[in-house]
């Protein structure tokens, strides 16, 4: 890390979560009706199983709220206690479709949207609430992102309606290559991606990043292809093992990692995959073997974080989803539902700019981790983990991955202050 660097973190460090201003007084809610959530993802097409994943973690997260009384807008009142109601609405993976979903969520009353499963939808409901917020006061929503990690989304278009729960996609690669730096079996890359937002940026990302941590590693291939619309991922996969990769670099989500992965197994691949999802929804099953010791996926969290309250957190998860193809689980969700409780709670209700302005300095913990919000761009801080697949029952890998017999050893711990990067190019106006 150059000296440069290491002022800037150790500044960004000192400010982590720091306030942004003093929130305002409280706005009392006279309503009696559930709080509606408002889940926009691709609940059909290509990405389905994305997006079914997103809602068993808000359900549970939900369901645990619920359970232990709701959410108290006024502690003296009557009917203080109100419970969370999650509504699911299908984006098909579309921007209009999404949008359409946000104007339907609205007339349905959500105060909350929640949303991550791709930057491009992100930024097209970004844009669709900062409207609405200024054209209809009276019915403003907050945006809630578990996943959209293009780092515009907190920089330069950053609102005071949008928060983000995951790492930004900046954060994610400086996390990998903490680990491909000291990976010495590693001299050449090939980076591949996703065509739109969140990929290109993962490529310019890693690129920059390799540069700044490994500078003696070539980049023999660089390529992005259709988002959702590849069905045969052989011409990539000989591509890369003609290239003499000793490691791929990639961002891809949902189908388009499981099928990549495949057909570099079945291509006789035989270099690293570092990944940003390479760690459910079949990526693991479809490497089998080839996969071990080869394959990392970087993480808020993973089920073999060595900790008793890790351990009880992921075995609750299994007891309410007992199916194999359902274990996908994501601790920043519920952190996300805790800190939008927690800041109801704390304004004594559900109105829009009220709920921000606490939302802003929100701290939680849950199973042994914790985060916290940075108000100066609503981008959540947290500890970042990568995990080594590993064959279940070796050290280190308790719990394995869906049923497949691989889980994720974790190689890396990386405290919220390490993981936590400079603003950079948000100018957030505020109410």
């Amino acid at each position: 890390m150059n000296i440069s660097r290491r002022a800037a973190l150790k500044t960004a460090a000192a400010a982590l979560c720091g306030p942004a201003g003093m929130p305002a007084a409280r706005a009392q809610d006279d309503s009696r009706g559930p709080i509606r959530l408002a889940m926009i993802e691709s609940l059909s097409g290509p990405f389905a199983n994305t997006g079914e994943a997103v809602f068993r973690n808000l359900l549970w997260a939900v369901e645990r709220v619920n359970a232990r009384g709701g959410v108290r807008l006024a502690p003296d009142g009557a009917g203080a206690l109100r419970d969370l109601q999650l509504v699911r609405y299908d984006s098909k993976g579309s921007n209009e479709e999404a949008r359409s979903a946000l104007r339907s969520a609205i007339d349905d009353g959500a105060h909350f949207v929640l949303q991550g499963n791709s930057s491009a939808v992100a930024a097209a409901l970004l844009d669709a609430i900062n409207k609405h917020n200024t054209r209809e006061p009276q019915r403003r929503v907050l945006f809630l992102n578990y996943a959209a990690v293009d780092p515009v989304l907190t920089g330069e278009r950053c609102s005071f309606w949008h928060f983000r729960f995951d790492a930004s996609a900046d954060m994610r690669i400086a996390a990998l290559m903490q680990v491909l730096r000291e990976d010495k079996a590693v001299d050449s890359a090939y980076l591949i991606g996703q065509d739109y937002s969140f990929g290109q940026t993962v490529l310019r990302a890693a690129r920059r990043e390799i540069a700044r941590q490994r500078p003696d590693v070539r980049i023999v291939g660089e390529e992005l292809h259709p988002l959702g619309r590849v069905k045969d991922f052989a011409p990539y996969a000989a591509k890369i093992k003609a290239s003499g990769a000793r490691a791929v670099v990639t961002g891809n989500w949902g189908n388009d990692l499981t099928l990549l992965v495949k057909a570099a197994r079945e291509a006789g691949y035989d270099g690293s995959f570092y990944t940003f999802y390479g760690n459910a929804l079949g990526a693991p099953a479809a490497l089998g073997d080839a996969g071990i010791g080869r394959v990392l996926a970087v993480a808020d969290w993973l089920p073999n974080v060595p900790t008793p309250q890790s351990q009880a957190f992921y075995e609750d998860f299994r007891k309410r989803f007992p199916n194999p193809q359902d274990d996908y689980v994501h601790l920043r969700m519920q952190l996300l539902v805790e800190a939008l409780v927690q800041s109801i709670e704390r304004a004594g209700s559900t109105e829009a700019a009220a709920v921000a302005r606490f939302l802003e300095t929100a701290r939680v913990q849950l199973a042994g981790r914790s985060g916290c919000m940075r108000a100066a761009d609503h981008q959540f801080q947290q500890p970042l983990v990568v995990g080594r697949m590993q064959r279940q029952g070796t050290p280190g890998v308790r719990f394995d991955v869906e049923g497949s017999g691989y889980g994720f050893a974790v190689v890396r711990d990386i405290p919220a202050a390490e993981a936590e990067l400079p603003v950079a190019g948000c100018r957030m106006r505020r109410l």
